[in-house]
């Protein structure tokens, strides 16, 4: 078969946009086998404040059917670990056979990302002695540097979140006003207690002033009596 050369250029566009198109989100998915629940490690180099997504899949060998199949008795124990921080581990998490997982790298260096199944005791001949028996396929999927790619089932979770926290500031509103509606009352009896003690005060006052006058006039009265008898 004969290559033109505008064959050739029209390859070499499409060849160069799938590059550009690869890195803008860098996805690594791979698959790889485990025999039993031995440990499956592989190291990333990552920059700092990058976002990983992952997304694993694991399934048993089933030998009546001669093929791997999902097990729902299957966990996966997840970890990732700084290696560059003394194996700092940024991630330790228990799942089920299929699931996710999500870190953020705090630092830039590379960091190993291990993958352990587990299992519970024997059902149905796929597991024996408390963990899994055979060969196990991990299927393996990440996204490093995922900013925008959400999941519909994490648009609920966020919107579930967003509603909370809309709920959680109308009860701060109504907490705000029902703080500033106590504050006026506060103030209201604050001014009135003022008010009633300066009453009292000028209410004494006037008492004391009366008390003088009439002991003053009977004193004076008095004085006159005993003159007026030459009692003095």
């Amino acid at each position: 078969m004969a290559w033109n050369s505008q064959s050739v250029s029209g390859l070499r566009t499409l060849f160069s946009f799938l590059v550009v198109a690869a890195l803008v989100l860098p996805s690594h998915a791979l698959y790889f086998f485990i025999d039993g629940a031995s440990q499956k490690c592989f190291f990333e180099e990552l920059p700092k404040d990058t976002l990983v997504v992952g997304h694993y899949n694991a399934e048993q060998w089933d030998e009546p059917t001669r093929s791997y199949r999902p097990n729902p008795e299957i966990g996966v124990y997840i970890t990732v670990e700084e290696v560059f921080d003394n194996d700092h581990r940024v991630v330790q998490q228990r799942g089920a056979s299929k699931g996710r997982f999500t870190f953020s790298a705090t630092d830039s260096g590379e960091h190993r990302l291990c993958f352990t199944p587990t299992g519970a005791t024997s059902v149905g001949g796929w597991l024996t002695g408390g963990q899994p028996a055979g060969g196990i396929k991990f299927q393996l999927d990440l996204v490093i540097g995922e900013t925008s790619k959400i999941e519909s089932t994490d648009k609920g979770k966020i919107d579930d979140i967003v509603q909370k926290v809309k709920d959680l500031n109308g009860r701060l509103q109504d907490i705000r006003r029902e703080q500033i509606f106590q504050r006026e009352r506060e103030a209201e009896f604050r001014d009135q207690s003022e008010s009633t003690n300066a009453r009292v005060v000028r209410w004494t006052l006037i008492q004391l002033a009366i008390l003088g006058v009439t002991c003053a006039w009977q004193l004076s009265h008095l004085r006159a009596f005993f003159i007026k008898q030459k009692l003095t």
